[in-house]
């Protein structure tokens, strides 16, 4: 009985080394998603200023059509 013992005990070390590692990776990717949340929403945020300053220049580029003198006439 005393192997058993043993067996169980060493069954239960590995165990809670396993489980000490998991907890350590669940740690690091839960760091690692929080870090790459943030970067997203820093692009996401560059993105929209990017999109209203290509739309405030784009008009400032074309002329309206009131604006446009008419072609020549042949």
């Amino acid at each position: 009985m005393a192997t058993t013992d043993k067996n169980l005990e060493t069954r239960m070390d590995e165990l809670e080394v396993r489980l000490a590692f998991q907890d350590d990776l669940i740690n690091t990717l839960s760091d690692q998603l929080a870090k790459q949340e943030l970067e997203l929403r820093e692009l996401w945020e560059a993105k929209q200023l990017l999109h209203k300053q290509v739309k405030e220049l784009s008009p400032s580029n074309i002329k309206s059509e009131e604006d446009e003198t008419p072609p020549p006439h042949y």
